[in-house]
C-alpha cells in the first residue's frame, strides 16, 4: 500500500520539477538528433536508444506532444517550432486513421495541445492556424467515433483487436470525441445520418465503467473494488458481454497496472469536463447527476485499488497478479524494486496514475470533500515525488529516455532485459515519458497559479 506523504506540499516538488524539465529538454533534443523517423514511430528504448515496434502507430503524438508540453513548461520557442513543424509534416495520417482506438493519444496530444496553447494566449492567435488545429480535431473525433460496436444498452469504440473488443485504454481516446463535440462537430453516416459525438462518448464511458471496472458487487469470485480488466469481450451478434480478458496483462482476472492507470486518469479528466458543462447540454443524452456519479464511482474505485495494491513509494509492478510477486515477500509494504529478479515494475503506469490521483483529489476538494480529496491529492504527490527522482528519472546524458523502468508488453517478451538481469529494467517508453511530462506540467501550473490544465480548454 502506498505510504502517503501527508505533509508533502506541491512547492516541495519545485526543485525536482526544474531538474526534470532541464533533463527533459535534453532528451527531446537527443531523440530529434539521433532517431531515424523512416523506421516508424519511436516506441521504447533498447540499451537507452529509442526503437520502433510495428504493432500499431500510437506513440508519434507523444513524441511531438512532448515538445509542446516542454514549451508550455519552459517557454523554449525552438521546441514550439519543432512541434508545429512535425505536427504538420507527420501527423495527418493519424487524423484519418480508421484502424486504431488511439486518436486521443496521437491527436489530442498534438493538435489539441497546440489549440489549447493558442486559447490560453501562450502562442499568438492566428485564425488560419487555429482553423487548421480545429479541423484536425473535428475529423479525428468523428473518425474515432466511427469505430463503433453496438451492444445491449449502448456501444463502445472497439480496439484494434476487432469489434468484439473493448480496451480500458480507450477511455483516454474519448477526449477526441469530446473535443470534436466542443468544436461543434458530429459524425455523418449513411443517409446523411448525424451521429452525436457526445452521445458516443457517453456510451463508451458507460460501457467502460460497467464492464472494465469491478466494484465488489459479485460479478465473479475475483470481484474486488477497483480491479480493472484490460479487455472486455462481447458477442457482436447479440451484444452480450462474455468475459474479461487481457492483451498486455497477466490474465483477465488480474489487474494490468497500466490499464488501471489509464482508467484512473481517464475517469478523472472526463469527470472534470462533465462537471463544468450545463445540464441543458446533456438534454436527451443522460441526466447529469447520474452520469457524474458513474464517473466518480469509477474514478474512486480505480484510485483506491491503485493505492491499496501498489508498493509504499507509489510505483507499481506491471500486473497485480504477476506470478513472480510471491517471491518478493511483503512487497506492498516497502518501496518497489526495479532491479529484483522476479517481476518488473512499470513506471509508465505510475506517471499516468499520478495525474489521475491529483485530478480526482482536486475535484473532490472543490466539491467540499476535503478528507477524501486530500487523500487522493497527497497520494498523487507521493507518486510524482518518487517518479521525479532516481532511480526513475533518467540522468544518464546518453540515454534517450526520460523515465526509466517502463514496461510495454511483458507477455510477448518485447521489453529489453539487460545483461546480468533476469527481468526487463532500465528502459523508457514514449508514453511513459509523455505522461510524466503531462503530470509534471499539471503540478507546475498549480504551483504557479496558472490556468487549470485540462484537455478541453480549447475555446
Amino acid at each position: 500500500m502506498i505510504k502517503i506523504k501527508t505533509n508533502l506540499e506541491p512547492s516541495g516538488c519545485t526543485n525536482k520539477l526544474k531538474k526534470f524539465w532541464d533533463i527533459s529538454e535534453k532528451k527531446i533534443a537527443l531523440i530529434e538528433k539521433n532517431y531515424d523517423p523512416f523506421k516508424g514511430s519511436p516506441v521504447f528504448t533498447v540499451n537507452g536508444h529509442y526503437t520502433t515496434r510495428g504493432w500499431t502507430e500510437w506513440t508519434q503524438g507523444f513524441q511531438y506532444g512532448s515538445a509542446i508540453l516542454q514549451y508550455d513548461a519552459t517557454g523554449e520557442k525552438p521546441l514550439l517550432e519543432l512541434a508545429r513543424n512535425k505536427t504538420v509534416a507527420a501527423m495527418a495520417p493519424h487524423i484519418s486513421h480508421t484502424g486504431v482506438h488511439d486518436h486521443g493519444f496521437n491527436n489530442v496530444s498534438t493538435y489539441g495541445n497546440l489549440l489549447r496553447l493558442m486559447h490560453e494566449g501562450k502562442i499568438p492567435y492566428n485564425e488560419w492556424e487555429r482553423n487548421f488545429y480545429t479541423l484536425a480535431l473535428k475529423i479525428s473525433g468523428a473518425v474515432q467515433a466511427s469505430r463503433w460496436t453496438i451492444i445491449k444498452e449502448g456501444g463502445y469504440i472497439y480496439s484494434f483487436n476487432g469489434p468484439h473488443s473493448l480496451f480500458v485504454d480507450t477511455i483516454r481516446s474519448v477526449r477526441a470525441l469530446v473535443t470534436g463535440h466542443c468544436l461543434g462537430h458530429f459524425l455523418q453516416a449513411e443517409g446523411d445520418q448525424k451521429i452525436s459525438l457526445l452521445d458516443r462518448a457517453i456510451q463508451h464511458l458507460t460501457a467502460t465503467a460497467k464492464y472494465s471496472i469491478f466494484y465488489n458487487e459479485g460479478r465473479d469470485i475475483y470481484d474486488v473494488w477497483g480491479r480493472t480488466a484490460h479487455e472486455s469481450i462481447f458477442n457482436v451478434k447479440d451484444g452480450n458481454f462474455r468475459c474479461p480478458n487481457s492483451q498486455q496483462g497477466y490474465t483477465g482476472f488480474s489487474t494490468w497496472t497500466r490499464g488501471l492507470a489509464w482508467a484512473m486518469c481517464g475517469f478523472a479528466e472526463e469527470l472534470e469536463w462533465f462537471n463544468v458543462i450545463a445540464e441543458s447540454d446533456l438534454a436527451g443524452h443522460t441526466p447529469k447527476e447520474h452520469f457524474i456519479s458513474l464517473l466518480l464511482k469509477g474514478a474512486k474505485a480505480t484510485c483506491d485499488f491503485y493505492i491499496d495494491h501498489t508498493p509504499s513509494d507509489g510505483i507499481p509492478y506491471w500486473d497485480t497478479g504477476a506470478p513472480g510477486l510471491n517471491k518478493l515477500g511483503d512487497y506492498l509494504n516497502k518501496p518497489a524494486d526495479p532491479f529484483n529478479d522476479s517481476e518488473p515494475v512499470d513506471s509508465s503506469a505510475a506517471a499516468i496514475a499520478a495525474q489521475g490521483l491529483l485530478r480526482l483529489g482536486k475535484y473532490l476538494q472543490g466539491k467540499g470533500d476535503i478528507e477524501n480529496g486530500t487523500r487522493y491529492w497527497q497520494a498523487g504527490l507521493t507518486v510524482l515525488d518518487t517518479l521525479l527522482d532516481e532511480p526513475y528519472l533518467s540522468t544518464n546524458p546518453d540515454h534517450q529516455g526520460l523515465i526509466l523502468h517502463s514496461i510495454y508488453h511483458r507477455p510477448n517478451g518485447w521489453d529489453h532485459i539487460p545483461e546480468g538481469s533476469k527481468i526487463p529494467c532500465g528502459e523508457s517508453s514514449m508514453w511513459g515519458d509523455y505522461h510524466a511530462r503531462e503530470a509534471a506540467l499539471y503540478l507546475q501550473r498549480v504551483i504557479n497559479n496558472e490556468p487549470y490544465y485540462t484537455f478541453f480548454n480549447i475555446q
